[in-house]
């Protein structure tokens, strides 16, 4: 019997259709954070009563379509408090989430009979690491999108009702609109979104990132040529890959590193499609509450054992400093080749400054959140390896603020509440007192103080005190880039309450190509110097500072003058390859005898010098910043800094009265050791051919003062020791938290421990040891400089540092030449630090 669809039928069906579709209920929505604001992903939406679903995407949305005759919608996921809302049956509607955070142990509800079934899959996932990890592909490129936001928070009522805060009470009731319903307040300051290319190649390994547009919004932000350079992919690197990953200049095991099950617990909680890859969900903990190890939940692919999904976290329990919480989101998919790359990731760090700082848990904070978007792979297509020699490149036309240029070239729409964002801080940054107080800060951290188009400063060297001058007073300066970004005219006055003398330098330095860099400049100064306290090797400007606040601020006991100028010439010639020239005239003269001042002059006859210096450093994968007019070394990752050094002294030179030549080699490296700390070491050797005046051979820094001075040998007397021959070793290791983590009463103090070995091996001429007995006769034993004999100089120290958060306190002890007159065989040195 054939069957027939009559009209009655048609008009049933329809008016089934009709019902059903009328019975649907669709409820979409987003999940967000309730302290942050942020995305909260992978969050499990069910209906009420049922089991029916749906989980939330990287950016924390939803969708749920169901003919289910339900009620209400809840959404839970661990670390956060389940909520629940009410919904309306065949309605559209969209519900939004805000969670508020919740501290699960899991360790306290999960038990296993047997083998943890989470122990194999881990297992796994470690073994694979070296085949899914990117670096393992011959080379990768991507366009990669990045946005940062930095806030203030917990904007408390106290906060509130500062008088400062008063003056901006519209941007912070704005604030309060923006927050939402269950959402804490936060005040942003600083907002920046970012599009550059990003490449990566092995063999060599090198990288570079190409920045092409930015767009930086910020309270004290006039110039974003500084930012630029810090807020590409290059800064949020976060590969779970590899055993270790650097966070706030910390070492964190990765869930799957080598040797996971030492710090994790971990459990198997479910097992879920994510896309078209069938997931084991594995929460972990750490092991020791004071380890730098991650909480939350990681995905593993069942058919690859690769990670698809993190989302990690660092409480205030780890020990580490000023953060309360650091987040890690990310999404990755598989390369054609293989390895899996991160497309998403969110990452939120948490800082308590105010209240490490002593002002209490009520306090301010900041929030500083990261969001990395990459698309367009390119795979296993290396370029020529001269191609990756700047490593970040910043176009000259890339600060772009057009918002529909952005519009069209964003990964991800920026949200109602981001849009609102930019247009609060420009509102807060053209507020008076918030201007005024950006300044100060700004002076404080840079020591320099703008104004117009003139910086002043440092500040460290504005007043001193010494045995020589008595009270020193210093004014000192430079143009800023609203003055020129090719030249720089810099210089300073002094003067000596005690020796009533000036003192005295000018110059003036021209850019001539910031890429590569290439600066030509002149100086001529004149001012008191002591053997042993040279700053030739000092790379940059905050440790010329720091060396001359020191200096300055010091019993000189073997002083002389120095008139001096010098043309200097420095050029990067190829990634990591530096070079500088200096040609300079120098006249060393004796001070005028001062029954005051209680020193030997190092100084038998005055006497010129005029000199070529060439200097070569090379570090593969030095990090250099350009910061207005000033390029600055941030260190290496992987790879030891080399510097080479060759003064030659040209005899009957434009006054010179000697012909010798000083050649010196340096190598500096850190070497992370995971869960052992970091070490560093310098190794420097030299050899000064020809007989020469005291100033000019090789002075050692000693350091008579009660504070830690990293670049002296602190139980070594000032001017004690001088050498034409010598080689020495520093080494320093940090301990982080390796041993104290694991005392039960110490690790809630959070004390990290170090050591330090200094070792010094030189030596004289027998010339040259006429000299220093010359010197000698017209001393006393304490102040004599003398040349080492066959036995090393060697001090050995320890210490324990992160003392309530900002103190360190160091042991020294002194293993050689004991039986010299005036020394020290144990010493204690102080210093503060601000380290994470």
């Amino acid at each position: 019997m054939k069957s027939r669809l009559t009209v009655g039928g048609v008009i049933v069906f329809f008016l089934l259709a009709l019902s059903l579709q009328a019975q649907q209920t669709v409820v979409s929505g987003k999940v967000t954070d309730t302290h942050t604001g942020d995305p909260v992903p992978f969050v499990n939406i069910i209906l009420g009563g049922t089991s029916i679903g749906a989980t939330t995407d990287f950016a924390g949305y939803y969708e749920i379509i169901t003919i289910a005759q339900v009620d209400s919608i809840l959404a839970s996921y661990i670390g956060y408090q389940t909520k629940t809302k009410s919904i309306t049956i065949g309605k559209s509607q969209v519900i939004n989430f805000q969670l508020q955070e919740e501290i699960v142990s899991l360790e306290d509800v999960i038990f296993y009979a047997g083998e943890n079934p989470a122990f194999a899959i881990m297992r796994k996932a470690a073994a694979n690491r070296a085949r899914h990890n990117k670096k393992s592909l011959q080379a990768y490129e991507f366009e990669s999108y990045n946005k940062i936001e930095v806030d203030l928070d917990n904007l408390t009522e106290k906060f509130r009702k500062r008088k400062l805060v008063q003056k901006i009470k519209k941007v912070i009731d704005s604030v309060d609109q923006i927050a939402g319903e269950d959402g804490q307040a936060v005040l942003p300051i600083f907002i920046s979104e970012s599009i550059s290319r990003y490449y990566f190649r092995n063999n060599p390994e090198l990288q570079k990132e190409h920045i092409l547009k930015t767009k930086i919004t910020g309270v004290g932000m006039d110039d974003g040529s500084l930012i630029s350079q810090f807020i590409g992919s290059s800064f949020q690197e976060y590969n779970f890959y590899q055993n270790w990953l650097n966070i706030w200049d910390k070492e964190f095991i990765s869930p799957i590193a080598s040797g996971w099950k030492k710090y994790y617990d971990v459990y198997l909680i479910d097992s879920l499609y994510i896309g078209d890859h069938f997931c084991y969900r594995i929460d972990i903990t750490p092991k020791r509450k004071g380890d730098l190890a991650f909480s939350g939940t990681i995905w593993i692919t069942k058919e690859h054992y690769a990670l698809k999904q993190v989302d990690l976290r660092v409480t205030g329990t780890a020990n580490l400093n000023f953060v309360e919480k650091i987040k890690i989101q990310q999404e990755l998919e598989p390369s054609e080749a293989g390895p899996w790359i991160p497309v998403k990731s969110r990452i939120l760090t948490d800082f308590n400054l105010m209240a490490d700082f002593g002002f209490g848990k009520q306090a301010a904070g900041f929030l500083a959140k990261f969001y990395t978007s990459n698309k367009d792979w390119v795979i296993n297509q290396p370029h020529d390896p001269r191609f990756y020699d700047l490593t970040i490149e910043v176009d000259d036309d890339a600060m772009q603020m057009d918002e529909d240029y952005w519009d069209e070239i964003r990964h991800d729409p920026l949200t109602p509440t981001e849009k609102n964002v930019i247009t609060m801080i420009d509102t807060l940054r053209q507020i008076p007192q918030v201007k005024r107080i950006t300044n100060i800060i700004t002076y404080l951290v840079t020591g320099f103080i703008e104004i117009g188009k003139l910086d002043v400063g440092p500040y460290p060297l504005i007043y001193a005190n010494n045995n020589i001058e008595g009270h020193r007073f210093r004014l000192g300066g430079r143009t800023n880039i609203y003055f020129s970004k090719k030249w720089v005219l810099k210089g300073f006055l002094a003067y000596g309450t005690q020796d009533e003398e000036f003192k005295y330098g000018a110059g003036v330095d021209y850019i001539v190509s910031r890429r590569p860099w290439t600066k030509i400049g002149f100086y001529s100064a004149r001012d008191i110097q002591q053997v042993g306290l040279t700053y030739d090797d000092r790379t940059n400007l905050f440790n010329l500072v720091a060396f001359e606040a020191f200096f300055r601020n010091r019993k000189h006991t073997s002083p002389y003058l120095l008139d001096e100028n010098r043309l200097t010439f420095r050029r990067e010639l190829r990634k990591g390859l530096n070079q500088r020239i200096i040609f300079r005239q120098r006249e060393y003269s004796q001070l005028p005898p001062d029954p005051d001042s209680s020193f030997v002059s190092p100084i038998l006859t005055n006497f010129g010098t005029t000199e070529i210096v060439l200097e070569t450093r090379y570090g593969k994968d030095e990090l250099w910043i350009q910061n207005d007019n000033v390029r600055t070394s941030f260190g290496s990752i992987k790879y030891p800094i080399y510097t080479f050094r060759l003064i030659a002294g040209i005899d009957n030179l434009l006054g010179s009265d000697l012909s010798y030549q000083h050649a010196s080699i340096n190598l500096f490296k850190n070497v992370k050791m995971g869960f052992l700390g970091v070490s560093s070491f310098s190794v420097t050797g030299g050899k000064v051919f020809g007989d020469v005046p005291v100033p000019l051979l090789k002075g050692h820094i000693g350091n008579e003062s009660p504070f830690l001075i990293k670049i002296a040998y602190n139980l070594m007397n000032s001017s004690e020791f001088v050498s034409d021959t010598y080689a020495s070793l520093n080494y320093r290791h940090r301990f982080e938290g390796f041993i104290l983590n694991r005392l039960p009463l110490i690790k809630k103090l959070k004390w990290r421990l170090r050591g330090t070995a200094n070792v010094l091996f030189g030596g004289v001429t027998d010339e040259n040891e006429q000299i220093l007995s010359d010197i000698d006769i017209s001393g006393t034993p304490s102040q004599t400089t003398k040349a080492l004999d066959s036995t090393p100089y060697v001090e050995l120290g320890y210490g324990i540092e992160n003392i309530f958060k900002f103190g360190r306190v160091d042991f020294f002890h002194r293993l050689t030449y004991l039986d010299d007159p005036n020394v020290d065989k144990f010493g204690v040195k102080f210093s503060f630090q601000i380290i994470f």
